[in-house]
C-alpha cells in the first residue's frame, strides 16, 4: 500500500480587504511632532493657527493643535518608512522634486542634526 505525502511547501494566498468604519475620519495635517520609547513610536499631526495675546497685541502666538497620534511598534514604524520613502521617490519621478519653503528650509538648516523632535512643520 502507498501512502500519499502531501506537499506542505504550497504558498497559500492571503486576500486582504480593506474596510472603513462609519465613523472613519480623514484628517489634513501640515506638519507632525514625534518620538520614540523602547518599546514604540508616537507621531502627532498637527495644524497651526495664529492666536492674539490680549495683553500683547503685537506678539503673536501660534497654537499647535495636534488633530491625531498614531502609535507604531518599531517593526511597523520601519516599515512605514520605507514605504513613504518609495512614494515620495515616485511623487518626485512624476511631478518633480518637492520645493520647501525658504523660511522652513534655513531653519531646518541651522537647528542642529540631533534634533529630530519636530518631523516637518511650516514655522
Amino acid at each position: 500500500m502507498t501512502e500519499k505525502i502531501e506537499d506542505t511547501n504550497v504558498e497559500k494566498k492571503v486576500r486582504i480587504e480593506f474596510y472603513k468604519p462609519d465613523d472613519f475620519k480623514q484628517v489634513y495635517a501640515i506638519g507632525a511632532v514625534g518620538g520614540h520609547s523602547p518599546y514604540d513610536f508616537r507621531i502627532g499631526f498637527y495644524n497651526d493657527r495664529q492666536k492674539t495675546v490680549r495683553d500683547k497685541p503685537n506678539s503673536p502666538v501660534i497654537q499647535r493643535r495636534i488633530e491625531t497620534e498614531i502609535i507604531l511598534p518599531p517593526l511597523a514604524a520601519m516599515e512605514l518608512a520605507r514605504w513613504l520613502n518609495q512614494h515620495l521617490k515616485d511623487y518626485e519621478a512624476m511631478f518633480g522634486p518637492i520645493a520647501k519653503p525658504p523660511m522652513a528650509q534655513a531653519k531646518r538648516e541651522a537647528k542642529s542634526t540631533k534634533d529630530s523632535s519636530e518631523i516637518q512643520g511650516y514655522i
